[in-house]
């Protein structure tokens, strides 16, 4: 198994790409700390997972709250060597002349912050190990953004230059950090990123634009998760790769 005797912690992993990435952690070997907002969210997929798994609610944008994640998963497995900060959250596509402050505000808090607090709170844990690894899901709403999601694109563009500058800085203390960048895909913000109901015509028109004809799946992006995650990737920090079926070409 890829990550046998390592423990990870999944923000956002009541769902979607979180979700996608917490079961292809664990059957890779790794004890999965569970990490939603939503508590029986996150309890329904530790429970699926099963053993090597705990949940634990948490709003990432909240000190106490990721202080908290970070102590659950080292009293309940001994150390950590992975987080993946995947929570993330949207505003409705629309004009940015009306997107509110609170939405702007609480999009830059979950998205931004949580990266920040979770720093904080895991590198120490992670030297204790000698090392470890960061991912941060980021977007190719960061690298090409378009219009609609103006303030979205902006937390997602901090997401990557975050994570090169933390890869440059944790470096000396063998810890790697590096982002993924899923194209839209098929997850509960669907909607809100299409601006749209989420209807077959609808779909079309946004798949039009991937080369590879679909949009992303958790499973695509728990691939790559996996494989930053991995040993076998330990030369690689400060990428941040596209899964996006050639969206950004």
């Amino acid at each position: 198994m890829r990550l046998a005797g390592k423990v990870a912690i999944v923000t956002g992993a009541g769902s979607g790409f979180g979700r996608g990435i917490a079961e292809a952690y664990a059957e890779e070997g790794a004890k999965v700390l569970v990490a939603d907002i939503d508590a029986k969210r996150a309890a329904d997929v530790a429970k699926e997972i099963g053993s090597r798994s705990l949940a634990i609610a948490a709003d990432v944008s909240r000190k106490a709250d990721v202080d908290a994640m970070i102590r659950a998963a080292v009293n309940a497995f001994g150390g950590l060597d992975i987080v993946v900060n995947n929570a993330g959250i949207t505003h409705k596509n629309q004009s940015l002349m009306t997107v509110s402050e609170d939405e702007f505000d609480r999009i830059y808090a979950v998205n931004v912050k949580s990266i920040y607090l979770t720093t904080l709170a895991a590198v120490p844990e992670m030297e204790k190990r000698g090392g470890g690894s960061i991912v941060n899901t980021a977007s190719t709403a960061g690298l090409r953004p378009r219009p609609g999601l103006t303030w979205y694109n902006g937390s997602k563009g901090a997401v990557i230059t975050l994570t090169k500058s933390m890869a440059a800085e944790l470096a000396p203390r063998n810890i790697r950090v590096n982002a993924i960048n899923p194209v839209i895909g098929e997850t509960a913000l669907l909607e809100e990123f299409m601006g749209v109901p989420d209807t077959a015509e609808n779909r079309a028109k946004f798949i039009a634009g991937i080369p590879l004809g679909r949009m992303s799946k958790p499973q695509d992006i728990a691939n790559a998760a996996v494989f930053l995650a991995d040993p076998a990737s330990s030369f690689i920090t400060g990428v941040a790769i596209e899964v996006d079926g050639g969206r950004c070409i």
